[in-house]
């Protein structure tokens, strides 16, 4: 976690990385890139909810299985909360706005989007194998949603890791200016 308070050394702050910015300056950016992300989480979050919220409702419904039941309802509870989680942000930013908290700001939502984000692949794995279930059987489910969840981990926590360490030992082909973050 990078400390943005100002208190400590702030990891986010290369002397070498040609930016002259103040920590106030360097919160803004932090929280202004947070956005983007928050953009692309609380669209995907509303958009599964839609998808889980609306199945109930399909004549097909009605077809599933007392497992398959169980494991939409716990998708269902789980985007839910998902989706208030990556909402979450908007309504502490709307409490501390003009507070001179954006430290605060930016780590708590920061902490929000990892379990969003934690949410989301839960939730897509689990959508994997109610469909996969649905579809092609117990097996056939069990085989998609734990293979989106490899992916995910893959891609999610595994590789930005690597990467991380790569870029910490000088490793790979980028310059001191593409790892400004």
């Amino acid at each position: 976690m990078n400390d943005t308070t100002g208190n400590a050394a702030d990891q986010d702050a290369d002397p070498n990385d040609g930016r002259h910015e103040t920590p106030t300056e360097r919160l803004d950016r932090n929280w202004d890139e947070i956005l983007q992300e928050l953009r692309v989480i609380q669209t995907g979050t509303q958009i599964l909810t839609g998808f889980l919220l609306a199945a109930v409702f399909q004549s097909r419904f009605s077809d599933l299985d007392d497992y398959q039941r169980t494991v939409y309802a716990c998708l269902v509870v789980v985007t839910i909360l998902t989706t208030v989680m990556g909402l979450a942000p908007v309504s502490l930013h709307r409490v501390l706005f003009r507070q001179r908290a954006k430290a605060t700001i930016v780590d708590s939502t920061d902490r929000f989007l990892q379990v969003t984000m934690g949410g989301v692949a839960i939730t897509l794995a689990g959508t994997a194998m109610l469909i996969f279930d649905f579809v092609f059987g117990r097996a056939g489910g069990v085989l998609a949603g734990v293979g989106v969840l490899a992916v995910v981990c893959m891609l999610w926590v595994v590789l930005p890791r690597v990467l991380r360490r790569r870029a910490a030992h000088g490793v790979g082909s980028t310059t001191s200016n593409d790892r400004r973050e």
